[in-house]
């Protein structure tokens, strides 16, 4: 796909020094984590992306109703708002998410979603102001969503912060322009934990980066931003 038609995509992440992603226990200084926000920003993103369980804070607990009998609503995007400064969106695939509203702080609420998901969820969604896409009938196809995201909200560059997993699928899909990596001063030690990419079992997707800066910063962290060189990825 050519990279105009998606949006500029800047994996920016917080991995420990041996490339775990899970912080818990890790008691990261409020600098470490201001850090983390302050370096995000300079990308000057229009929106952010991560997934169904790293959203659930943000996203609130709401009920979702019981839809009476109507007639049943066709799986095609729903746009609640196209004007936003900023964007946030979840990959949710089976409809997880109950949102509270369409919102978080000044940021709209776009949900990524799958057609199995009930009418009763569409409804709850449209109720809430919450925009969505579909990404697939059973599993969602990454390159159509940032499709649709740049096509449908003049989404131009977006900043991934997913587990593991997404980030895997992502980098799979060779989707990923730019690696931003805020390396915490950790030697998390664990095993089976989730890492910055787990794309799969076995061989994964092996991409060549170019470094294009190392910069110390506060709380001992060390900030490396590479390009993937796309010229020797496998499209």
């Amino acid at each position: 796909m050519s990279r105009a038609k998606r949006p500029y995509v800047i994996c920016h992440m917080v991995p420990s020094v041996d490339g775990r992603i899970v912080t818990t226990g890790w008691k990261l200084s409020s600098r470490a984590l201001s850090e983390y926000e302050r370096t995000a920003e300079t990308f000057d993103a229009d929106a952010w992306m991560i997934g169904r369980i790293s959203m659930e804070p943000y996203a609130g607990k709401a009920k979702v109703p019981v839809r009476k009998a109507g007639q049943p609503i066709p799986r095609t995007d729903f746009i609640a708002r196209r004007d936003a400064e900023s964007y946030a969106i979840a990959l949710d695939p089976s409809g997880k998410l109950t949102w509270k509203s369409g919102s978080i702080d000044d940021e709209h609420v776009i949900t990524i979603l799958t057609e199995q998901v009930s009418d009763d969820y569409l409804a709850f969604l449209q109720s809430k102001g919450v925009s969505y896409l579909f990404g697939g009938k059973t599993e969602l196809n990454l390159k159509r969503v940032l499709e649709k995201l740049r096509k449908d909200f003049g989404i131009k560059r977006l900043l991934l912060e997913g587990g593991g997993k997404i980030n895997g699928s992502f980098l799979a899909a060779d989707l990923i322009d730019e690696l931003s990596v805020l390396m915490a001063p950790i030697a998390d030690g664990s095993i089976g934990t989730p890492s910055l990419f787990d794309a799969g079992e076995g061989r994964g997707p092996v991409r060549h980066l170019k470094l294009v800066s190392a910069e110390p910063q506060k709380g001992d962290m060390l900030w490396l931003k590479y390009k993937v060189r796309k010229s020797e990825s496998k499209r």
